[in-house]
Protein backbone atom coordinates (compact mmCIF):
# COMPACT_ATOMS: atom_id res chain seq x y z
CA UNK A 1 0.00 0.00 0.00
CA UNK A 2 1.36 3.62 -0.64
CA UNK A 3 2.67 5.40 2.01
CA UNK A 4 0.39 8.09 1.69
CA UNK A 5 -2.38 5.93 1.81
CA UNK A 6 -1.50 4.26 4.53
CA UNK A 7 -1.62 7.39 6.32
CA UNK A 8 -5.23 8.14 5.57
CA UNK A 9 -6.43 5.08 6.20
CA UNK A 10 -6.11 6.28 9.93
CA UNK A 11 -8.69 8.12 11.52
CA UNK A 12 -6.74 10.82 13.11
CA UNK A 13 -4.96 11.70 9.40
CA UNK A 14 -7.00 13.96 7.11
CA UNK A 15 -5.49 14.64 3.25
CA UNK A 16 -3.72 17.55 4.64
CA UNK A 17 -2.39 16.29 7.21
CA UNK A 18 -0.23 13.10 5.38
CA UNK A 19 0.63 16.00 3.29
CA UNK A 20 2.17 17.99 5.86
CA UNK A 21 3.67 15.00 8.20
CA UNK A 22 5.51 13.65 4.78
CA UNK A 23 6.93 17.35 3.88
CA UNK A 24 8.11 17.69 7.36
CA UNK A 25 9.98 14.40 7.45
CA UNK A 26 8.21 13.03 10.48
CA UNK A 27 7.03 9.64 9.27
CA UNK A 28 9.78 6.50 9.33
CA UNK A 29 9.55 3.59 7.32
CA UNK A 30 11.76 0.98 8.90
CA UNK A 31 13.82 3.43 10.73
CA UNK A 32 13.95 5.51 7.38
CA UNK A 33 12.48 9.14 7.10
CA UNK A 34 10.59 9.04 4.52
CA UNK A 35 8.88 11.86 2.43
CA UNK A 36 7.42 9.90 -0.82
CA UNK A 37 3.83 9.49 -0.64
CA UNK A 38 4.55 6.41 -3.01
CA UNK A 39 6.60 4.96 -0.79
CA UNK A 40 5.19 1.02 -0.45
CA UNK A 41 4.73 0.16 2.99
CA UNK A 42 4.20 -3.54 3.16
CA UNK A 43 2.92 -5.60 6.46
CA UNK A 44 6.58 -6.58 7.54
CA UNK A 45 7.20 -2.66 7.52
CA UNK A 46 7.91 -0.90 10.90
CA UNK A 47 5.89 2.79 10.38
CA UNK A 48 6.10 5.61 13.12
CA UNK A 49 5.24 9.40 12.81
CA UNK A 50 7.86 10.60 15.39
CA UNK A 51 8.41 8.34 18.54
CA UNK A 52 4.87 6.57 17.67
CA UNK A 53 4.41 3.19 16.17
CA UNK A 54 2.11 3.59 14.02
CA UNK A 55 2.52 -0.26 12.66
CA UNK A 56 4.84 -2.85 14.31
CA UNK A 57 5.41 -4.70 11.52
CA UNK A 58 6.38 -8.78 12.00
CA UNK A 59 9.50 -10.17 10.26
CA UNK A 60 9.19 -11.58 7.04
CA UNK A 61 10.62 -15.05 6.52
CA UNK A 62 12.13 -17.28 3.86
CA UNK A 63 13.17 -20.98 3.72
CA UNK A 64 14.96 -23.03 1.41
CA UNK A 65 14.23 -27.08 2.03
CA UNK A 66 15.36 -30.22 0.63
CA UNK A 67 11.46 -31.35 -0.06
CA UNK A 68 11.87 -35.40 0.43
CA UNK A 69 9.95 -37.64 -2.24
CA UNK A 70 7.04 -38.91 0.49
CA UNK A 71 6.08 -35.40 1.17
CA UNK A 72 3.36 -33.15 0.43
CA UNK A 73 3.51 -30.01 -0.86
CA UNK A 74 0.52 -28.19 1.39
CA UNK A 75 0.41 -26.74 4.43
CA UNK A 76 -2.17 -29.60 5.78
CA UNK A 77 -2.91 -33.36 4.56
CA UNK A 78 -4.86 -35.77 6.64
CA UNK A 79 -2.99 -38.94 5.34
CA UNK A 80 0.72 -37.68 4.35
CA UNK A 81 3.45 -35.32 6.21
CA UNK A 82 3.71 -31.88 4.25
CA UNK A 83 6.76 -30.12 4.02
CA UNK A 84 5.60 -27.45 7.16
CA UNK A 85 5.81 -30.50 9.29
CA UNK A 86 9.27 -30.30 8.47
CA UNK A 87 10.28 -27.13 9.60
CA UNK A 88 10.71 -26.56 13.04
CA UNK A 89 9.82 -22.91 13.69
CA UNK A 90 6.95 -20.72 15.43
CA UNK A 91 3.79 -19.64 13.90
CA UNK A 92 4.13 -21.54 10.80
CA UNK A 93 0.00 -21.01 9.88
CA UNK A 94 1.52 -18.20 8.31
CA UNK A 95 3.88 -19.66 6.01
CA UNK A 96 3.15 -21.14 2.57
CA UNK A 97 5.10 -22.43 -0.38
CA UNK A 98 6.32 -20.79 -3.30
CA UNK A 99 6.30 -23.13 -6.35
CA UNK A 100 4.98 -26.85 -5.46
CA UNK A 101 6.37 -30.07 -5.76
CA UNK A 102 4.63 -33.58 -6.98
CA UNK A 103 4.52 -36.04 -4.06
CA UNK A 104 7.09 -38.11 -5.17
CA UNK A 105 9.33 -35.14 -6.58
CA UNK A 106 12.09 -34.36 -4.15
CA UNK A 107 14.90 -30.87 -4.06
CA UNK A 108 14.20 -27.38 -3.94
CA UNK A 109 11.31 -26.06 -2.57
CA UNK A 110 10.92 -22.09 -0.69
CA UNK A 111 9.10 -21.69 1.89
CA UNK A 112 8.18 -17.58 2.73
CA UNK A 113 5.44 -15.65 4.57
CA UNK A 114 6.20 -13.12 1.60
CA UNK A 115 3.32 -12.58 -0.77
CA UNK A 116 5.01 -10.40 -2.97
CA UNK A 117 8.45 -12.20 -3.04
CA UNK A 118 6.57 -15.34 -3.93
CA UNK A 119 4.88 -13.89 -6.48
CA UNK A 120 7.20 -12.59 -8.29
CA UNK A 121 9.15 -15.92 -7.82
CA UNK A 122 6.43 -17.93 -9.25
CA UNK A 123 4.05 -15.90 -11.62
CA UNK A 124 4.47 -16.70 -15.12
CA UNK A 125 5.66 -13.43 -17.10
CA UNK A 126 8.46 -13.29 -15.12
CA UNK A 127 9.54 -16.56 -16.74
CA UNK A 128 12.45 -17.66 -14.28
CA UNK A 129 13.53 -20.81 -15.05
CA UNK A 130 13.03 -24.14 -12.81
CA UNK A 131 15.72 -26.69 -13.55
CA UNK A 132 15.48 -30.29 -13.04
CA UNK A 133 17.53 -33.89 -12.60
CA UNK A 134 15.65 -36.14 -14.26
CA UNK A 135 16.19 -40.37 -15.15
CA UNK A 136 13.95 -42.38 -16.97
CA UNK A 137 12.78 -45.74 -17.72
CA UNK A 138 13.92 -45.99 -21.04
CA UNK A 139 16.59 -44.35 -23.20
CA UNK A 140 16.52 -40.47 -23.82
CA UNK A 141 17.07 -39.90 -27.65
CA UNK A 142 18.64 -36.98 -28.95
CA UNK A 143 15.55 -35.98 -31.27
CA UNK A 144 13.76 -35.30 -27.53
CA UNK A 145 16.17 -32.11 -27.54
CA UNK A 146 14.26 -30.60 -30.57
CA UNK A 147 10.71 -31.60 -29.63
CA UNK A 148 11.27 -29.81 -25.97
CA UNK A 149 12.27 -27.20 -27.64
CA UNK A 150 9.14 -26.73 -29.84
CA UNK A 151 7.04 -27.54 -26.94
CA UNK A 152 4.30 -29.67 -26.48
CA UNK A 153 0.77 -29.71 -26.85
CA UNK A 154 -1.46 -30.30 -23.91
CA UNK A 155 -4.58 -31.15 -24.79
CA UNK A 156 -6.21 -30.88 -21.21
CA UNK A 157 -5.46 -27.18 -21.42
CA UNK A 158 -5.65 -26.73 -24.56
CA UNK A 159 -2.05 -25.29 -24.84
CA UNK A 160 1.96 -25.47 -26.27
CA UNK A 161 4.55 -25.34 -23.55
CA UNK A 162 6.79 -23.08 -23.69
CA UNK A 163 10.00 -23.93 -25.48
CA UNK A 164 12.21 -26.03 -22.69
CA UNK A 165 15.67 -26.94 -22.57
CA UNK A 166 17.12 -30.73 -22.51
CA UNK A 167 20.32 -31.79 -21.84
CA UNK A 168 20.86 -35.61 -21.64
CA UNK A 169 23.62 -36.44 -19.60
CA UNK A 170 23.68 -40.06 -20.12
CA UNK A 171 21.22 -43.07 -21.47
CA UNK A 172 18.90 -42.21 -19.01
CA UNK A 173 19.30 -39.31 -16.91
CA UNK A 174 18.98 -35.45 -18.50
CA UNK A 175 18.62 -32.28 -17.29
CA UNK A 176 15.55 -30.05 -18.03
CA UNK A 177 15.26 -26.39 -17.43
CA UNK A 178 11.60 -24.96 -18.20
CA UNK A 179 10.19 -21.68 -17.70
CA UNK A 180 6.13 -23.13 -16.10
CA UNK A 181 4.88 -24.82 -13.58
CA UNK A 182 1.94 -26.84 -15.40
CA UNK A 183 0.43 -30.05 -13.95
CA UNK A 184 2.99 -33.35 -14.07
CA UNK A 185 4.38 -30.93 -16.80
CA UNK A 186 7.81 -32.76 -16.97
CA UNK A 187 6.52 -36.84 -16.48
CA UNK A 188 3.52 -35.08 -19.16
CA UNK A 189 6.69 -34.08 -21.62
CA UNK A 190 8.51 -37.58 -21.45
CA UNK A 191 5.26 -39.25 -21.31
CA UNK A 192 4.84 -38.04 -25.27
CA UNK A 193 7.94 -40.64 -25.84
CA UNK A 194 6.15 -43.03 -23.69
CA UNK A 195 9.32 -42.67 -21.50
CA UNK A 196 8.81 -42.95 -17.64
CA UNK A 197 10.14 -40.73 -15.65
CA UNK A 198 11.48 -42.51 -12.48
CA UNK A 199 13.18 -39.62 -10.80
CA UNK A 200 12.43 -36.00 -10.29
CA UNK A 201 14.67 -33.71 -8.53
CA UNK A 202 14.31 -29.77 -8.73
CA UNK A 203 18.00 -27.77 -8.59
CA UNK A 204 16.89 -24.49 -8.70
CA UNK A 205 14.37 -21.54 -9.10
CA UNK A 206 15.62 -18.86 -11.23
CA UNK A 207 19.25 -17.62 -9.56
CA UNK A 208 18.16 -19.83 -6.13
CA UNK A 209 19.83 -22.82 -6.72
CA UNK A 210 19.34 -25.61 -4.07
CA UNK A 211 22.27 -26.08 -1.07
CA UNK A 212 23.71 -29.36 -1.86
CA UNK A 213 25.11 -30.04 2.04
CA UNK A 214 21.07 -29.80 2.56
CA UNK A 215 20.00 -33.59 3.11
CA UNK A 216 16.49 -34.46 2.20
CA UNK A 217 13.94 -33.11 4.55
CA UNK A 218 16.58 -30.44 6.23
CA UNK A 219 16.06 -26.81 5.55
CA UNK A 220 17.81 -23.67 6.25
CA UNK A 221 16.98 -19.84 6.38
CA UNK A 222 17.44 -17.63 3.08
CA UNK A 223 20.54 -15.10 3.42
CA UNK A 224 19.36 -11.33 2.46
CA UNK A 225 21.42 -12.22 -0.61
CA UNK A 226 19.55 -14.26 -2.07
CA UNK A 227 16.56 -13.11 -0.94
CA UNK A 228 17.42 -10.20 -3.16
CA UNK A 229 17.86 -12.13 -6.06
CA UNK A 230 14.20 -11.92 -6.16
Amino acid sequence: MRLDRFLSNLPRFSRKDVRLVLIAGRVQVDGVPVKNPLHEVREFSQVRIDDEVLQLGKPARYFMLNKPQGCVSATVDPQHPTVLDLLDEPDKDGLHIAGRLDFNTSGLMLITNDGQWSRRLTQPTTKLAKVYYVETEDEIGAHYIEKFADGFYFAFEDLTTQPAALTILASHRARLSIVEGRYHQVKRMFGHFDNKVTRLHRESMGPLMLDTTLKPGQYRTLSADEIALI
